[in-house]
């Protein structure tokens, strides 16, 4: 310990804290709120959270001298309990923080509390909950009160010792929640006994349980004045346990978790038990029992004579002795006990007069010293406050494992110290004794230890282990030699053990000094796996394919990991589809965003190749899968494909490749993008002749494509000279190619071929004639073999001119019923009642007046001009024009008036008759202005206003025009300024 800082210390609170009432006999304390007990029977309260104190007379009423017994007071400072002990007998009283009167617990009279037990996990400030009560003639009780009811709920009667009856001196309780509801732990000592009740339910029900079946005590003999149990609380939760008995001090920790099972009540949750005797505490002379005690979190402070003597718990060692500023009048007594407050973590120790608080001063600092003296290292590591504690427990965690010649544990002890011993003695120590492992070890422990900011040093230490790794992998194959064939020898867990390294280390090790470590051993499958988690895929990918085997599938799979550059692929494209092309093709059919068209050197070295009829071709295979799958557009690879199918023997496939139509669909796009001067000039070169006339046909050359079909198949010439639609010259001129073929090709008899030469021009449609073909026979046919083919024609011409004559009636009758029709749509005539009114201006059609003067017409007689439409409908002509200019588009509205412009410049008088009509005559004879005047017609009154299209448009448009927006912003309500307005009296 170092003695310069002391850990408890002890500071005067109050001298004359008994107020005249007597001398203390008795103290509890609980959240800043100390109670103390006098002899006259008065309990005086010291609340030092807010500063008050008052006094309760419990003598009251009482014959004789009383003086208070016990005093209890719960955790929170609210509810205290209080015996008083007189001539009269023993009464329990029952105060609560806010009352002024105490209430007496009346069935309770005449019985000597001596401890209770809070339930401190459920008591509230205006509750108790459950308290355990323990007398001084061994019998426990079970109380509850509730601060409103001014009274108790109930008093129970719990458990009383009838082997050996005993006082209770001490009780504690805990609760814990389980799925089935409350577990209890219960706590209670008596002069020579430990007893321990544990249970589900409630109080009642545990005690119940043990009315058949032992109660589990301990014993421990021995006469003490005052036998007490305290818990130390932390958190709300007691965690270790103390019993101030005759022989000593039992103690130990508590676990209310724990479902043990043992003959041993205290087992039950008690852990790492221990007693501290009593012999301990004095210097070789008689023992001197301590006369109070209280716990602390690592010390026990125990009250011998009129001295505290500090004992460690872990060590059972005094640390300190602590000594009290006590009265003249008080030291003939001496201290007379102590008291904890575990709420606000304080110690109180009390006089007849005074009290004394003792204060703790950080008492885990050096706690970290007495478990390392015991060797409990994992206990010192947990109380170290600083790297330099820390590492004084790994040096002698360490030294002790080295001197034990465990050196793989020294390893990782040293690995953990960072400024007692350097690197460098370290890395000797193991040198010295050789040994390799354990300094492999140290430094890999070292570099997890290692701030990750530490790169140099951890990139040298990382180089340094590896070159171990494999001086160790070395001198196993050199022990031996049979270890590369065993599974489960020392070799394979190192060398999978190096590859976990070079894993975890990759991002710290250089990547030159360890490829040429590795290099330098030989160690080439480690080199290839440390190049590829390094992302030197080259080297990888090269050793794969230059290995014994050629493992082209595991090169592939490096290849198709998502970081590998595109070009690797392109790079080892020839060589790995050399080697295995199925797996090669498959692979790059899996791979996106590659180029087929840098593959094509590696397809072609393939193609090159000598290959079975019946095997597969990869390269087709993949190019196929390019053009049909992928809808690739470049012409380099639709020419090789092109190229490979001219190659093989079956011509279908490059048929069917020739007629695919790869860009059907798009616009303005061509429909294949093989180049076909290049598969003209090859498919001539290896004879595939069909294909040269679907080529020819495809390149518009139908004369070629006839003349090259003809040589291979006159059906196949038949068929593309069909194909040309839309110039009917060239196809009448191939057939007549064709039928050159055929007729000069026949070798029977003269009637045959005439017959053969008949029945071809029956194939052609109609197309040919007899006299189109005569020229191909001979000159000394005889034209008696033509001759049912000549009257066939002769007659077909005569129908072609009856024909011509029927239409030629037909159009004639259709121009004598136009004719008709003009001459009835001059007498048209139209009803119109006098008070017909205008379809615009609702004013009358027949009203006479000059204001409806229309530039451009003349008014027949006094009414202005107008129009009728057959739906009934009638408008004044310049209402009906100025009417279509607004609804119509803007450029039939311009139309409309540079017409009627066009009638006022020329002016003149129209042709009209007598009822306004048009004659035929007229209509021959019409002056531009009857023209003009005849579109403008044509342009408004093609159709009713109201009946026809344009209203029906009008529907889509909105009621106020973009050009009326103003008039919807002359409607907004803008606010006004109502500070300027006057109030205006307004009288009744």
């Amino acid at each position: 310990m170092d003695p310069g800082r002391q850990v408890f210390t002890v500071d005067l609170l109050e001298r004359y804290a008994a107020k005249g009432r007597g001398v203390i006999t008795c103290m509890a304390a609980g959240n800043d709120v100390i109670i103390l007990g006098t002899s006259k029977g008065w309990v005086i309260r010291h609340d030092f959270g807010v500063g008050d104190s008052y006094d309760i007379d419990l003598s009251a009423g009482r014959p004789g001298d009383q003086s208070i017994h016990r005093v209890f007071v719960d955790p929170g400072g609210s509810h205290c309990i209080a015996t008083v002990v007189g001539s009269g007998g023993a009464d329990t009283f029952y105060t609560h923080a806010k009352w002024s009167k105490p209430r007496l617990l009346s069935k309770l009279k005449g019985i000597v509390v001596n401890a209770v037990a809070w339930n401190r996990q459920q008591i509230t400030e205006a509750s108790t909950k459950e308290v355990i009560l323990g007398t001084d003639n061994g019998q426990l009780y079970e109380i509850a009160v509730d601060e409103k009811d001014k009274k108790e709920k109930y008093v129970k009667f719990l458990f009383e010792m009838v082997e050996i009856p005993e006082a209770f001196t001490g009780l504690q309780m805990e609760t814990t929640s389980v799925p089935s509801g409350t577990r209890y732990y219960i706590m209670a000592v008596t002069p020579t006994r430990l007893y321990s009740f544990t249970g589900f339910g409630s109080l009642e029900t545990v005690f119940a349980g043990y009315l058949d079946r032992a109660v589990h005590f301990m014993t421990l003999p021995g006469e003490i004045p005052n036998s007490e149990l305290h818990y130390y609380i932390k958190q709300r939760r007691a965690v270790h346990f103390a019993w101030l008995s005759g022989v000593g001090i039992y103690h130990g920790d508590l676990n209310f978790g724990a479902q043990h099972s043992s003959s041993n009540g205290d087992e039950n949750f008690v852990e790492n038990k221990a007693l501290l005797i009593n012999s301990k505490l004095s210097d070789g002379a008689d023992a001197v029992k301590p006369s109070s005690m209280a716990l602390s979190e690592f010390h026990f402070l125990l009250l011998v004579g009129n001295k505290v003597k500090v004992v460690n718990r872990i060590s059972e060692q005094i640390i300190e002795e602590l000594q009290f500023d006590q009265t003249s009048e008080s030291v003939s007594r001496g201290v007379i006990g102590l008291c904890s407050d575990a709420t606000a973590g304080l110690f109180y120790a009390y006089d007849q007069n005074s009290i004394f608080q003792v204060s703790v001063n950080d008492e885990g600092r050096d706690m970290w010293k007495v478990y390392l003296d015991m060797k409990e290292y994992a206990a010192a590591l947990a109380n170290c406050r600083d790297p330099l504690q820390r590492d004084q427990v790994y040096v002698l965690q360490a030294e002790a494992a080295f001197a034990s010649k465990d050196y793989l544990r020294a390893a990782s002890f040293y690995a953990k110290i960072n400024y007692i011993l350097s690197f460098e003695e370290i890395t000797l120590k193991f040198i010295t004794v050789s040994e390799q492992d354990a300094l492999r070890t140290f430094l890999l422990r070292k570099i997890d230890n290692l701030a990750k900011g530490d790169k140099c040093q951890i990139t040298m230490i990382s180089t340094w282990a590896t070159e171990l790794y494999l001086d160790k992998i070395n001198r196993l194959l050199l022990e031996d030699e049979t270890a590369l064939d065993s599974h489960d020898s020392e070799y394979q867990s190192i060398i999978k053990e190096f590859c976990a390294f070079l894993s975890d280390c990759k991002d710290v090790l250089d990547e030159a000094t360890t490829m040429k470590l590795l290099e330098s051993y030989g160690r080439v499958e480690e080199l290839v796996f440390f190049a590829s988690l390094k992302e030197q895929y080259e080297i990888v990918i090269h050793h794969y394919i230059q290995d014994l085997q050629g493992e082209a599938k595991k090169a592939l799979e490096v290849l198709q990991k998502p970081s590998v550059p595109l070009d690797l692929q392109y790079k080892f494209a020839p060589d790995l589809i050399m080697l295995d092309a199925y797996e090669t093709v498959e692979s790059w059919m899996t791979t996106n965003k590659l180029n087929p068209r840098k593959l094509i050197p590696a397809m072609m070295r393939y193609s090159s190749e000598p290959h079975a009829k019946n095997e597969t071709h990869e390269v087709i295979k993949y190019l196929e899968y390019c053009v049909h799958r992928l809808h690739n557009e470049d012409p380099g690879v639709h020419n090789l494909l092109l190229t490979l199918y001219a190659k093989q023997e079956d011509d279908s496939a490059l048929l069917r490749f020739l007629q695919c139509k790869f860009g059907k669909g798009r616009e303005n796009g061509p429909d294949f993008f093989y180049d076909p001067k290049y598969a003209l000039r090859l498919c001539l070169k290896e004879k595939r002749m069909r294909a040269c006339v679907h080529i020819y046909s495809m390149m518009s050359m139908h004369e070629e494509a006839v003349a090259l079909a003809l040589q291979v198949d006159p059906e196949l010439a038949m068929a593309e000279a069909d194909k040309v639609e839309d110039d009917e010259d060239l196809r009448k001129k191939l057939w007549l190619m064709v039928a050159k073929h055929v007729i000069e090709q026949e070798k029977g008899a003269k009637r045959d071929n005439i017959r053969k030469a008949i029945a071809f021009l029956k194939e052609t449609d109609g197309l040919l004639k007899i006299e189109d073909i005569l020229p191909f026979f001979p000159d000394f046919a005889l034209i008696d073999d033509f001759k049912e083919a000549i009257c066939s024609s002769l007659e077909d011409y005569n129908k072609q001119i009856e024909l011509l004559k029927e239409e030629m009636n037909d159009a004639t009758h259709g121009a004598d019923n136009i004719r008709n029709d003009i001459s009835a749509l001059a007498q048209r005539y139209a009803v119109i009642e006098c008070e017909e009114e205008c379809g615009v201006c609702k004013r009358k059609i027949l009203t006479a007046g000059r204001e409806y003067q229309t530039r451009g017409y003349t008014s027949v007689g006094p009414m202005p001009p107008f129009y009728v439409f057959p739906c009934g409908h009638a408008f004044h002509s310049h209402c009906l024009i100025a009417h279509v200019t607004r609804c119509t588009n803007e450029a039939q509205a311009e139309y409309i008036l540079d017409l009627q412009k066009q009638i006022t410049l020329l002016g003149g008088e129209t042709s009209r008759d007598s009822n306004g009509s048009l004659t035929e005559e007229s209509i021959s004879s019409m002056t531009p202005v009857d023209k003009l005047r005849s579109q403008l017609d044509d342009a408004i009154a093609s159709e009713c206003p109201f009946c026809g299209e344009l209203m029906i448009r009008e529907i889509s448009l909105p009621f106020i025009l973009p050009e009326e927006a103003y008039q919807v912003t002359s409607w907004e309500i803008k606010p006004h300024n109502l500070t300027n307005l006057r109030s205006l009296s307004m009288p009744l």
